[in-house]
């Protein structure tokens, strides 16, 4: 048997993105001197804050099974594991926000970042959904996907609008 996980696994891993991305555009605001630009990273921490609202919600309406551990785990070892890897995988919570934007840092290319993010993070939801069988809310990480992708609509459109 391979490695698996639940909903409700994956759902805590989703909060913990969703808080490492508020954070990320937080301090990438504290470092720029541009109003405009500061005001849009505090947007998308707005965003990212939403997002965890959102996914909160979503994980207490799992049944019981959704959120139970497919394999024993005393230690929480599975969900260390996962927590590790959001925080390196997607909004990697050590990485300084500078190394990310140019000198100038503006909003065309914020935005961009920004897309690239929410798209690295799909990409990494559509593979921990393959580790999450049907009983134990495969079908609930769909809902992720679909809040990330509608995400990325949010963001493109306002790179449209520039």
């Amino acid at each position: 048997m391979g490695l698996e996980f639940s909903a409700g696994e994956i759902f805590e891993m989703a909060c913990q993105i969703e808080r490492n991305g508020a954070r990320f555009y937080r301090k990438a605001a504290e470092t720029t001197g541009d109003s405009g630009v500061k005001q849009k990273l505090l947007d998308l921490a707005a965003m990212e804050d939403d997002h965890l609202a959102t996914f909160t919600a979503m994980m207490e309406g799992l049944s019981n099974q959704e959120r139970t551990e497919p394999v024993y785990d005393p230690d929480n070892v599975g969900v260390l594991y996962l927590r590790a890897l959001a925080d390196t995988r997607v909004f990697d919570v050590n990485a300084d926000p500078l190394e990310r934007l140019s000198r100038e840092g503006t909003l065309e290319e914020i935005l961009q970042i920004a897309i690239g993010l929410e798209k690295d993070s799909i990409t990494f939801y559509v593979g921990m959904r393959e580790i999450v069988p049907e009983k134990l809310g495969k079908d609930k990480v769909d809902h992720i996907l679909k809040e990330e992708m509608s995400h990325v609509v949010t963001l493109t459109e306002e790179l449209s609008a520039l």
